[in-house]
């Protein structure tokens, strides 16, 4: 199977630090194959036909603890998962100097429709979508002052949701694709 583990909360603001290159040797140590890290922020992708989805999680957890000495929540997507949630991603969302998109993937205990209803989203500003996952989420960078986008940060919901702008989501799953080869 095609893995990405989504890693939250990792080299940000200078917290939770830990080298690429060591967490490559950390997934390889516990036997996942063609594993491949992209940017700093908690990203690999990887096979793996020993072991399922679900005790995944909780084994990685546990080697980033034992090697970094890091709790690190660890959420991990099949190629199936996001294929669905790529499909959904309008193709003209991007992140760049004039719009803001991210992709929030849910952790599965808040994954529900009805989490829409708990995202301080402003009307005619953001733009959001659900897909089994994740939310879609999108405004424009001159409105960015306007959006309810930043209110989110910090809340109950937030913590059970890990966050990636549409290029990194785009690249994750493209490197994820490659590795069907």
């Amino acid at each position: 199977m095609i893995y990405a583990a989504l890693l939250r909360g990792i080299n940000v603001g200078g917290n939770n630090k830990i080298d690429m290159k060591q967490l490559k040797t950390t997934f390889e140590g516990i036997g996942l194959q063609k594993v491949k890290t992209y940017i700093n922020s908690g990203n690999i992708v990887f096979t793996d036909d020993s072991h399922s989805a679900q005790e995944l999680p909780g084994l990685l957890e546990q080697a980033i603890a034992a090697d970094f000495g890091l709790t690190i929540p660890v959420m991990i997507r099949s190629l199936e998962d996001l294929q669905p949630i790529m499909d959904r991603l309008p193709d003209d969302w991007t992140n760049d100097s004039a719009m803001r998109s991210d992709v929030l993937y849910l952790w599965d205990d808040v994954d529900d429709e009805k989490v829409l209803e708990q995202l301080p989203a402003k009307e005619g500003i953001d733009r959001i979508l659900y897909v089994k996952g994740a939310v879609l989420w999108s405004f424009d960078r001159d409105l960015a002052g306007k959006s309810g986008m930043h209110k989110i940060i910090g809340t109950k919901l937030y913590r059970r949701m890990t966050v990636r702008n549409v290029n990194t989501a785009r690249k994750i799953y493209e490197l994820m694709l490659a590795l069907q080869d």
